[in-house]
This record gives C-alpha cells, structure tokens and sequence, in this order.
C-alpha cells in the first residue's frame, strides 16, 4: 500500500496533489498519520467559480486553511463517518457530517469511499469545502 498522497495521486486527484504539494502539507500526509481525507475530486475543483483555482494557488494561507478543513484525525472509514454528526478538522473547525440518502460532509456528497492508504483512508466528495468564518 501507499501512503494518503501517493494514494490521491493513483486514485486521480490531480487538483487536489498540486494544491497540497504548493500549500507544502506534501510531509504531513505522507507522515505516520493516521488521517482522514475527505478529497474534493478534479470536478469538485472545477465547480468554483472560474479564477479561484488560480486565486488560491496565489493566496498560500488561505488554501492550506482550505485543505486542512478537509483532513481529519484518524482512519475513519465509510461505516464509522455515517455515525458521527460532526468532526474536528485540522483547520480547527467543526465539520457537520450527515445523510440525505447519502453521505454528506459539510455540502459535499461522499462519492467514493473507504480508498484505503498506509497512513489513513480517502473519501472522494463533489465538493470542495470552504470553512466558514
């Protein structure tokens, strides 16, 4: 097995590598771990409004804020994420987490699951996650 980053990197979350490898979390999420990342797919990237991409490639702070809201301690796989109703991201905040027939984390849909890594797990969402402030 790999570890999370070389896992989002076979599993296709082009977006998502380029962002952690600018953002310098690279050490972090192939550190001993264990984590839990819930990976905007490209789509999910594709979705923002078009420059923000760029913007945030720009604006270093405030993409790590971005990314570390989605990474949660721990590997929690598909059938502990749907008991809980919220958890504490790395970023520092809350992140709801309920269902509507499926998954949802935050306003993101959990379209794949339980993609399995030496240092965590991946869930793939259709949404990129903004904290609220």
């Amino acid at each position: 097995m790999a570890n999370i980053l070389d896992t989002a990197t076979k599993s296709g979350f082009k977006t998502l590598v380029e962002a952690v490898k600018v953002t310098g979390l690279t050490d972090t999420l192939q550190g001993a771990g264990p984590f839990t990342i819930f990976a905007p797919t490209d789509e999910a990237f594709d979705k923002l409004p078009t420059g923000t991409i760029d913007k945030l490639l720009g604006d270093i702070p405030q993409l790590t804020k971005i990314l570390t809201y989605h990474i949660i301690a721990g590997k929690v796989m598909s059938e502990d994420v749907v008991k809980l109703d919220k958890t504490a991201t790395f970023e520092g905040s809350d992140l709801k987490i309920h269902s509507n027939g499926s998954v949802m984390v935050g306003d993101a849909a959990i379209v794949q699951s339980d993609l399995e890594a030496d240092n965590g797990v991946i869930h793939a969402i259709d949404t990129v996650l903004i904290p609220q402030y």
